[in-house]
């Protein structure tokens, strides 16, 4: 979670940063990432195992959950390099306004839960786990109107692109960090 979590702040630096996007920072962002897949499938590798040889059937609950988590951080590692790696497509600063401060402040709210994600998970802190999902759902449905907004607002048509296709990977970390 936490290689994962520097991933998803860098490429949130990269996205709102300047163009081109620096290559020590992508570079940063994709070794990250490949060290995360090594860790997924050596993870799911051993619960494969542990499975395989431990027929104790009360742990493939367990087992299927970790399976999951280790999924779904993987994909943060990967939504956190698409998001970073759009920067290229959008040479111009963006627009200061309505809409890019709303995605700014979406950027700041994953930064900020996403500090104490792990914390969540070690803990099995179920209040704050609760207020997470929530508060991502909503965020969620808020980046669903945004995105109708970004389209009729007149943006040019890359700029419509580029805050779009930001928009759906920012719902697609949020979706992942509740998960």
């Amino acid at each position: 979670i936490d290689l994962t979590g520097q991933s998803v702040h860098e490429a949130g630096q990269a996205f709102f940063g300047p163009n081109p996007l620096d290559p020590e920072l992508e570079n940063s962002i994709r070794r990250r990432d490949i060290q995360v897949n090594k860790l997924q499938r050596k993870i799911r590798r051993q619960v494969v195992a542990h499975l395989s040889l431990d027929r104790r059937r009360a742990d493939v609950p367990y087992c299927l959950l970790v399976m999951s988590l280790v999924k779904d951080v993987e994909r943060l590692g990967d939504y956190a390099k698409n998001l970073a790696g759009i920067r290229s497509l959008h040479p111009d600063p963006l627009p200061d306004d309505e809409i890019v401060g709303e995605m700014k402040k979406i950027r700041d709210w994953v930064a900020e839960e996403y500090e104490i994600l792990s914390e969540v998970v070690e803990t099995h802190d179920e209040q704050r786990a609760r207020r997470l999902v929530v508060e991502g759902r909503n965020i969620a449905r808020r980046l669903d109107g945004m995105i109708d907004e970004a389209v009729d607002d007149g943006y040019s048509g890359r700029t419509t692109a580029f805050l779009v296709l930001g928009m759906r990977f920012y719902k697609r970390i949020v979706a992942h960090m509740v998960n």
